[in-house]
């Protein structure tokens, strides 16, 4: 069941991320807009579409969270692996996507701290921040 959920998400969350996605839900949009004279704007024909947007978009969250998460696992995998392989890298960093989020802040500080104050570092950060 797994792995049919996730090869399902996986192509759903791929299918929904491309841009015939988009103009086929504008087009149902717009069919339904144009419908709206025919049915004299009834209380059915704005339940069509507030359910039919519903239920799509309950699903997608399941479908696409699914997606996101695999994803995010296998990045932060192979993050470990280089960490792993790296004689220089600290192995202690390896599985602190667990931690709390005031456990990684203090992390960082500490990290920042250890980069130093030294200028050419500060230059070099206000030169990437230029580029925005």
């Amino acid at each position: 069941m797994d792995r049919i959920f996730a090869a399902l998400s996986h192509r759903v969350a791929g299918w929904a991320g491309q841009p015939v996605s988009f103009i086929l839900a504008s087009l149902v949009v717009l069919l339904w807009l144009i419908t709206g004279p025919i049915f004299h704007y009834s209380d059915t024909w704005q339940l069509v579409i507030n359910t039919g947007t519903t239920i799509v978009t309950f699903l997608m969250v399941f479908l696409i969270q699914n997606a996101q998460n695999r994803d995010g696992s296998a990045i932060q995998a192979k993050l470990d692996e280089l960490i792993r392989a790296i004689d220089s890298a600290r192995n202690d960093f390896i599985g602190i996507e667990h931690l709390t989020e005031a456990e990684l802040e203090r992390i960082k500080h500490i990290l920042e701290k250890e980069c130093g104050d030294d200028e050419s570092h500060r230059r070099a950060i206000e030169r990437l921040i230029q580029r925005r």
